[in-house]
């Protein structure tokens, strides 16, 4: 039986009573109605019919006149099977608006199925088993009576009986404007089925980088036909009683200061071999592991896109590689509403398609079990559809108009830089997006979301509305004039007088988010740009503080002062210590500040630290190793020819591009990561640490790695093992440190009270162009506090330390120091004893208030209760020692003369070496010079020379203090270390990287700078070492007996000064014994 109404105007009598006919047929043909108007506001003539009475739905397009040759006349990708309905669901029921997407219906378990199109002529919702999915046809079609199953621009039917294997989309017919050209923006393609925007959970095909059916991409003739997008489909709703089991889980409410955040990626995570997981790349995997990012110290973690996307978007080969390109970061989203399948193990085996849902789950429940909220990073700013070219996967093909921000010729603008941008302050898709958010926080437990170029969701939508014409003049006339018919056509509206792309001083989007309450206690994070140069940092509209922001400024700031950049760095690198209060607290803003200066005015200002998301490194950009070892990009690896990512990276490759095996530059890269690290972990904000750089990951000078599914983007659980340099034990360390300081973590900007600023003598800050040096006290409000100094030149420096009555400062960072001795803590690398003597040698120093800091380096001291007997031990010994007494050949020496003047590479005389005679301290300007010789000579530090410790400048001090712990201080810091790591030492470690053995320095002619380092580099690493340990063990002790000697007769000295030195003697025999003395 053929049904066709053509000519009948919508809602007619006779158009009714056709359609009544059809319900009624056994076996039905059914032809879609040509357009009724030339307006085009006819529906077609599809309606719904019992399942049971279903044969075939044979669909044809209408004829229309504007193009001989248009997209609705071509071939269906997804043919109608002809299965009888019948044994796949109950008579269909008319369904409810809402809510949009699939539901069940709590009375009767029927499915209701409901998705907004208000551009539609007709829509069908389509049934797919897996293998008809797989082979691109459709199971079941059933269309939609627009009459009976159509509320406002909402279609909705209810399925009963419903087979729980099966999967649905939607055909959308309806014009496009290449078959209109008087239709701009519209671009329904009847061929597609497309997904429904609310699915809970999306299959098209098992495992990750699995090709598809060879279905076309995008427009046929453009891009060709690939299998790379295959059909995709939705599952239904789990069936009731299959709740997830939460086990009581609730939200963790960390508060935002408190947060230590870490960005991952969950492929990345487990993906590589290493990580000897059961389900590599998954989220499972990445449960398996997640005792590590406990143990780290985060507690929270920043997920790189969840959402379902197509990894293989971007799929080709990389010219001159057998490499292909992913999209591996998955910032392209295709469905919001569901998690990435090919990140779930379980749908990799086998199981249906929302497992995923309940495996996303599990990690965030696993997460919380460990104290890590949980954040997501979003992208409501574009979609996988791209522009004109793109392929129509979901929004194009429902509503092109409505989802996507358009000019009034249908182009799309392109603020994401990715082809097309969301509409998102329209209401339809401010609520889609509403909604989006409020099911990730109540079905999934999530803690927060990341904005990716939040920037765009403060831009106005643009708008179409139907218009009036007069048939005979085609003008537009009054909606109350005679003569005049509606249209199906659109005009484009300015938004109230707001052209569309302005950004909105008031956004209706993130005013919502931010009032909503089911959102109340969610955190929200802006990356407050976008790709049109739209920067929002500082005045992101943040409704009373609900808003951080990524502070990209921080990252820059940070990056050029430890590098040692000349210009304003100094004094902004303060700022970013202090959490960027001339950025979330000032609201003046900057006149070169457009945004702040404009719309954004009432947003300047007024928040806390906690605003300021601090970074040094993300997934875009450099990682942190990258950043110390290339000064330009190395992106060939793309097959973009180098032309992608980011061109102002603010690095410093430390004297070589790229690897090397020059020991020097690479103690230096070592260096500068912990300094980097340090002016991270020691601000005031919120520290987001990127996946890697605990360990000192490397893309090999890749910076824009978006498009790799390989080592370069996957944390190397090996290289995390072997920690060959201990970076990873400080990054640690000092995040435990971090989240143990109350000081570190506020709501409110320090002030004068808080904290104090110094520079080689205290109060006394140098904030010129040329300043170097950034030193400063902290207060923690009970007496006690920190003193940290980053000194980014290549000379050294000889603080003078802030005198605090009754307290002493206590060394606790030291960047310059080998590990474990960057960092003195008891973590069963370093014992009590360990930390305790590595302190006891430098109190002479701090027992003088000062502090030797060398170039590139950063120091952390501690507050604490002076010991009035070790402190007058300290004194009295320093008053008693002065310069070592004269010898013969085979006497004690004064090694820190010995180690000053073999660095500055002075020979040694007769006298004066480790085995000579009496030699006296050198000069506080001798020690530059031996600084000046050690650190490079060509000024840009190309040639500088690894750490040497307090060795170094431990002359620079003329005091008797000083000069009295000149024997522990020349090497028992380093020569501690060198036991525990001498003998696994790798070729130019950094355990290597000692003073070199007594017997090399007194050979007279490898004395000059030239010759050692040649005889440094010659020297087997482990025998460099031990012989450097037994060198400074050698040292230590005679000093200390000289000390005892001097006291012998105890004349002045205290029982407890008397125990103190017993107990260094102690310890000092201890490590002889170690060493083999």
């Amino acid at each position: 039986m053929l049904l066709q109404a053509p000519g009948l105007a919508p809602g007619s009598a006779r158009r009714q009573a056709a359609c009544s006919v059809a319900r009624e047929a056994t076996n039905v043909r059914i032809v879609t109605a040509p357009a009724l108007t030339p307006g085009r506001a006819g529906v077609s003539g599809r309606r719904i019919l019992p399942p049971s009475r279903v044969v075939s739905v044979e669909l044809e397009a209408p004829t229309l006149s504007s193009s001989p040759a248009t997209v609705s006349t071509k071939k269906l990708f997804c043919e109608p099977s002809g299965q009888p309905a019948s044994t796949a669901y109950g008579p269909a029921l008319t369904g409810r608006p809402a809510p949009l997407g699939a539901s069940i219906d709590a009375d009767t378990g029927a499915i209701n199925f409901s998705v907004f199109s208000s551009s539609a002529e007709s829509v069908s919702l389509v049934l797919f088993t897996e293998a008809d999915l797989n082979a691109g046809r459709a199971t079941f079609e059933i269309p939609l009576d627009p009459y009976v199953n159509r509320t406002g621009d909402v279609w909705h039917i209810m399925l009963p009986d419903l087979r729980d294997d099966l999967l649905y989309g939607y055909r959308v017919e309806g014009v496009h404007q290449e078959e209109d050209k008087d239709y701009p923006g519209m671009r329904h393609d009847k061929r597609r089925v497309v997904l429904d925007p609310y699915a809970v959970a999306v299959l098209n095909r098992r495992r990750w980088g699995q090709m598809g059916p060879n279905l076309p991409y995008g427009e046929e003739g453009v891009l060709g036909v690939m299998p790379t997008w295959p059909q995709a489909a939705a599952a239904l709703p789990a069936a009731r009683g299959s709740a997830f089991d939460w086990e009581g889980d609730t939200p963790l409410n960390l508060p935002m200061e408190s947060l230590v955040i870490y960005e991952a990626h969950v492929r990345g995570f487990t993906a590589h071999a290493s990580s000897g997981v059961a389900a590599p790349g998954t989220y499972a995997g990445m449960v398996e592991r997640l005792d590590y990012l406990k143990s780290l110290g985060v507690n929270a973690i920043e997920l790189l896109p969840v959402f379902e996307f197509n990894e293989l978007e971007y799929y080709s080969q990389i010219p001159g590689s057998d490499q292909y390109r992913f999209n591996f970061w998955g910032y392209s989203t295709v469905n919001y509403f569901s998690p990435m399948g090919r990140f779930s193990a379980a749908v990799g085996q086998g199981a249906p398609a929302r497992a995923s849902c309940d495996e996303f789950k599990q990690l965030v429940k696993e997460c919380h079990r460990r104290g890590i909220e949980v954040i997501l990073d979003v992208v409501f700013n574009h979609t996988a559809e791209g522009n004109e070219r793109g392929p129509t996967i979901s929004f194009r093909g429902l509503d092109n108009r409505v989802y996507y921000m358009l000019a009034p010729g249908g182009e799309y603008y392109n603020y994401s830089g990715c082809g097309n941008t969301l509409n998102c302050n329209q209401p339809v898709v401010r609520q889609f997006i509403l909604d989006c958010l409020k099911h990730w926080v109540t079905e999934y437990h999530v803690d927060g979301f990341r904005f990716d170029l939040a920037s765009i969701l403060t831009r106005a939508h643009s708008a179409w509305h139907p218009q009036q014409y007069d048939q005979e003049t085609g003008q537009r006339v009054a909606m109350s004039s005679g003569g005049a018919i509606v249209t199906a056509e659109g005009i484009m509206t300015d938004g109230a007088g707001v052209p569309t792309g302005y950004p909105l001083a008031d956004p209706p989007l993130v005013e919502s988010i931010s009032e909503d309450p089911v959102l109340r206690n969610t955190k929200m994070i802006a990356e407050a740009w976008d790709c049109d140069g739209l920067n929002q940092v500082g005045a992101f509209p943040h409704y009373g503080g609900r808003w951080s922001e990524w502070n990209g400024k921080f990252r820059d700031v940070v990056r050029n002062f430890i590098k040692g950049t000349d210009g304003p760095w100094a004094g902004d690198f303060a700022s970013a210590i202090c959490g960027s209060p001339n950025i979330y607290a000032n609201n003046t803003p900057h006149e070169t500040d457009w945004w702040a200066n404009n719309g954004g005015r009432q947003w300047k200002g007024g928040r806390g630290p906690h605003a300021s998301i601090n970074f040094v490194a993300a997934h875009d950009g450099f990682t942190l190793a990258d950043m110390v070892a290339y000064n330009n990009k190395h992106n060939e690896a793309n097959g973009e020819n180098n032309r992608d990512g980011e061109q102002h990276n603010n690095s410093w490759n430390c004297g070589e591009e790229g690897p090397t095996t020059k020991w020097e530059v690479n103690r230096l890269r070592q260096r500068q990561m912990r300094n980097l690290t340090g002016a991270l972990l020691l601000s005031c904000g919120v520290p987001m640490i990127n996946m890697g750089d605990e360990y000192g990951h490397s893309k090999n000078g890749n910076n824009n790695t978006y498009c790799h599914d390989s080592e370069l983007n996957y944390l190397r659980w090996d290289q995390l093992a072997e920690d060959p340099h201990g970076f990873n034990r400080f990054v640690r360390l000092l995040i435990h440190f971090r989240r143990a300081t109350p000081a570190l973590q506020r709501t409110t900007f320090v002030n004068d009270k808080d904290i104090q600023w110094h520079g080689e003598l205290p109060n006394t800050p140098d904030w010129t162009d040329t300043s170097r040096l950034v030193a400063f006290t902290l207060h923690d409000g009970k007496g006690g506090g920190l003193y940290v100094a980053f000194n980014t030149s290549h000379l050294p420096k000889l603080l003078q330390l802030p005198k605090w009555g009754g307290r002493v400062w206590q060394p606790l960072v030291d960047t310059s120091k080998v590990a474990p001795y960057d960092f003195l803590a008891v973590d069963g690398v370093l014992s009590a004893e360990d930390v305790a003597a590595a302190r006891r040698q430098m109190a002479m120093w701090t027992a003088d208030h000062t502090y030797p800091v060398l170039p590139w380096s950063c120091i952390v001291l501690q507050s604490a209760p002076e010991d009035p007997a070790a402190t007058s031990m300290i004194k009295r010994a320093a008053q008693r020692s002065g310069p070592a007494p004269a010898s013969g050949p085979s006497g004690p020496a004064n090694p820190m003369t010995w180690a000053t003047n073999f660095i500055s590479g002075q020979p040694p005389t007769p006298g004066n070496g480790p085995r000579g005679g009496a030699s006296g301290s050198s000069s506080y300007g001798g020690a530059y010079g031996a600084a000046q010789t050690a650190y490079g000579s060509n000024g840009n530090g190309a040639n500088v020379i690894g750490s040497y410790g307090p060795a170094a400048t431990a002359t620079t001090s003329s005091s008797p203090a000083a000069r009295a712990a000149s024997a522990a201080v020349a090497g028992s810091s380093r020569s501690a270390s060198a036991p525990r790591a001498a003998p696994a030492a790798p070729a130019h470690s950094n355990n290597a990287h000692v003073l070199p053995p007594p017997a090399a320095a007194s050979t007279g002619s490898g004395s000059n700078r030239s010759n050692w380092r040649a005889m440094l580099d010659e020297q087997p690493p482990a025998a460099a070492a031990a012989a450097a340990a037994a060198a400074a063990a050698a040292a230590g002790s005679w000093q200390l007996s000289s000390l005892a000697s001097a006291d012998s007769d105890n004349e002045g000295m205290t029982a407890a000064e008397r125990a103190a030195l017993e107990q260094a003697m102690r310890e000092n025999e201890a490590l002889r014994k170690r060493l083999g003395l």
